[in-house]
């Protein structure tokens, strides 16, 4: 499926990492721009405009975490993905913190990418949601003025907590949200380093929301950063596309 609407600005410093992205997402009908530094790329969105960012976590100048902020600073909606390394789950959740829409590990398959891609343009592109809509997602409608949950049609009885859990990942379905993020929505600051006992809340609601909480599709793990819940037309998007693979940052 192509996506000839979607215009993607890539900032890597690395050239064959750009090179690979860009005739990639070409190649399945995006239109990309690509610059090496994030200097550059805060130059480029004051010229002209981009529907997504591809943004390294790990570049020379002023980095991206901080482009990330800058961009923030001057475009809320608009969607960044951070390109990190796998072991860097601190400049992960540093990088959600600061307003990145998601994240993507390198290596990683363009099949991976562009869903993550097209699922954040979505995102941005739809109408703010009122806070008391209801959500739906597959299976499970969440009822926030009623605060009630269910699941094929059947009411689900979930604890307090468990529902603040729900729907602050409902809202955000497809997004990661971190533990520290997560801990403060739902119990306060002064629980921020609580993840333990986040996760003994999240395998309970598991229980109760998944036909096998041991391989859940709609409350995901994050591993060391966070959860996310399942945005179905991203499940949607990950239909098989050609693969072409990105270069570890070794080669």
């Amino acid at each position: 499926m192509s996506s000839p609407e979607i215009r993607v600005l890539v900032v890597d410093d690395e050239s064959a990492i750009r090179t690979v992205l860009r005739t990639s997402l070409q190649g399945l009908g995006f239109q990309v721009a690509e610059v090496m530094r994030g200097e550059m790329a805060l130059d480029w969105l004051r010229a002209a405009s981009a529907d997504c960012v591809l943004l390294d976590s790990n570049m020379p100048g002023i980095g991206g975490l901080e482009t990330l902020r800058r961009i923030r600073a001057v475009a809320p909606r608009l969607p960044v993905l951070m390109l990190t390394v796998r072991d860097a789950e601190d400049d992960k959740v540093q990088a959600l913190e600061l307003g990145a829409d998601d994240y993507v590990t390198k290596p990683f398959s363009m099949r991976e990418l562009t869903a993550r891609v097209r699922a954040a343009v979505r995102r941005a592109r739809a109408p703010i949601r009122p806070e008391e809509a209801p959500i739906e997602i597959g299976e499970i409608r969440l009822e926030p003025a009623q605060r009630t949950v269910t699941k094929r049609g059947q009411q689900l009885h979930l604890t307090r907590k468990e529902f603040d859990i729900l729907h602050c990942l409902m809202s955000r379905a497809g997004r990661v949200i971190t533990y520290p993020k997560l801990l403060t929505a739902v119990w306060g600051p002064d629980c921020r380093e609580e993840v333990e006992y986040l996760r003994t809340f999240v395998r309970q609601l598991r229980k109760k929301i998944e036909d096998d909480p041991s391989n859940p599709v709609y409350l995901l793990t994050d591993l060391y950063v966070g959860y996310r819940f399942s945005d179905g037309q991203m499940l949607q998007d990950s239909a098989p596309i050609p693969e072409a693979g990105v270069p570890r940052p070794d080669q």
